[in-house]
């Protein structure tokens, strides 16, 4: 399983969101069509970009942030 898809499975878990809920959120944040298909088929293939991760992460009040490692 891809990283940013456990990453947005767990916030989704944390946060009580279903995926149906994130994209309608994105949808409404972004003014975009997001659907629940085209979300799930991005994440189980692999194939959502870096903006739109962030674009996902802002609409519901997270934001992505690189960390050095020690």
């Amino acid at each position: 399983m891809s990283l940013i898809r456990t990453e947005i499975r767990t916030i989704l878990a944390k946060e009580d969101i279903t995926l149906s809920e994130l994209a309608r959120k994105t949808s409404e944040y972004t003014g975009k069509t997001w659907t629940l298909q085209g979300l799930s088929r991005k994440l189980i293939k692999g194939t959502l970009s870096y903006n739109e991760a962030a674009l996902i992460a802002n609409s519901i009040g997270y934001k992505i942030e690189f960390i050095k490692e020690k």
